[in-house]
């Protein structure tokens, strides 16, 4: 066999395996991006029937089989959730919450972060190491612990009891510490050479440089508190301290029992409404944080 033929032999089959790969590339990318249409179809149906059914009456809302449009859009159902469940007072109730814990959690955080990422003192690993620890235990048991502390204390149906109890987050501070480590030593050093305070080298160096981490924290701290549910229906199920999520539970039952579910779903939706927006617009934040925070070096 002449070295020609063996030429042409070899390209069509160079030609078949590329043409193979090709279609192979194309099956597998047409595999993954239909994983993922299926995916998100199963994640945002939930969100897509929260909606459609807050726009029908409750006769539609009852139909078998369920209807997958409204017949009869009633923007209404919103208004009368805001009237109904007074979700101007649960709004402020939980703002305030929300902006106390994170403002007073973000202090304790960067403090905290700062001791083991920078400062020496006996016992800082193994202090560190317990901190850790303590994020084994379910978070039901500090709640039956901090349930029955403020029970003693007498200090239910308050915004204090709301906010104290979850101010520190083990998380939080490791995520922070990880981040104050990727700052050189080197800087740390030299500003203690120049009679920097450690407070003002804190403050004009470590948190300036940390801010993605730092959005991330206030951010995840602010949606925690606005999705608390349980340790507020414990503590503090009275109407003037009343947060969003406990608020909306009976807000919608009748004497005789009897659920309104398309205004309350129209509730439901008002309030998932900011954090639809904070994840929009802010998740850029969310992520970079998070990321930096896991690299040293």
């Amino acid at each position: 066999m002449s070295q020609s033929v063996m030429k042409v032999m070899q390209g069509r089959d160079l030609r078949k395996t590329s043409a193979r790969q090709k279609i192979t590339h194309i099956l597998s990318q047409a595999g993954i991006y239909l994983f993922l249409l299926l995916m998100a179809a199963i994640v945002l149906f939930p969100f897509y029937w929260m909606i459609i059914s807050s726009l029908k009456s409750l006769v539609e809302y009852r139909l078998s089989p369920p209807t997958f449009w409204p017949m009869q859009a009633l923007f209404s159902n919103y208004a009368d959730a805001f009237t109904t469940a007074s979700l101007g007072v649960l709004f402020k109730n939980t703002m305030i919450v929300g902006l106390v814990s994170t403002l007073l959690s973000l202090v304790i955080t960067i403090f905290t972060a700062f001791a083991f990422a920078r400062l020496q003192f006996k016992g800082k690993e193994l202090l560190f190491a317990a901190l850790l620890a303590t994020m084994m235990i379910p978070g039901e048991l500090f709640t039956i612990t901090n349930y029955a502390t403020v029970t003693h204390l007498n200090i239910t149906g308050t915004y204090t009891v709301l906010i104290v109890p979850f101010l520190v987050s083990v998380f939080y501070i490791y995520l922070l510490r990880q981040n104050f480590l990727q700052i050189p030593n080197e800087l740390y050093l030299a500003a203690k050479v120049d009679g920097t305070s450690d407070m003002k080298y804190l403050w004009k160096v470590m948190v300036p440089l940390s801010l993605p981490t730092l959005i991330s924290i206030t951010i995840l701290k602010m949606m925690g508190a606005w999705n608390s549910y349980i340790w507020p229906r414990l503590v503090a199920n009275d109407p003037e301290h009343r947060l969003i999520t406990n608020g909306l539970r009976n807000a919608f039952t009748d004497t005789t029992g009897d659920v309104n579910y398309p205004v309350q779903m129209a509730a439901v939706a008002l309030v998932s409404l900011p954090l639809f927006l904070v994840f929009v617009f802010l998740r850029k934040y969310i992520m970079s944080g998070v990321s930096r925070s896991g690299i040293k070096g």
